[in-house]
């Protein structure tokens, strides 16, 4: 592994509108979804936003899932981090549209740690 980890920034357009304010339904999607790519989920974070919109966070050992939904645009960003390389993070992907019943989906990938020299990173000036 190059880095300590991967983080993918998932953007879901044209979701299901229902489910992207739906509170219980996001909650379980998140951490399903952990569970399915073998992910230890620890702890969770929910908020719901008035009149519509979620906001939440389900943490895992290996990092965490992240999610922030417009409802009123169809639309949900999504960020799965997992460190170390016990998990893949585009596994999480698949569930994520069709579970949010994304008709546009794309991501990208960064890495996250990258040691040189047993520094993280460049040094900032």
């Amino acid at each position: 592994m190059d880095a300590l980890g991967r983080h993918l920034l998932l953007e879901l357009k044209d979701c299901n509108l229902e489910v992207l304010n739906d509170l219980d339904f996001i909650k379980d999607c998140l951490r399903d979804t952990a569970e399915q790519i073998g992910a230890a989920v620890v702890n969770e974070a929910f908020y719901r936003f008035n009149p519509h919109g979620i906001s939440g966070v389900v943490i895992i050992a290996e990092s965490h899932l992240c999610i922030h939904t417009w409802p009123e645009h169809g639309y949900a960003a999504v960020d799965i981090f997992t460190c170390g390389d016990s998990i893949d993070p585009e596994r999480a992907v698949k569930p994520l549209v069709e579970k949010l019943g994304a008709e546009s989906s794309s991501f990208i990938e960064l890495k996250r740690g990258i040691l040189q020299n047993n520094r993280v990173g460049c040094e900032l000036k």
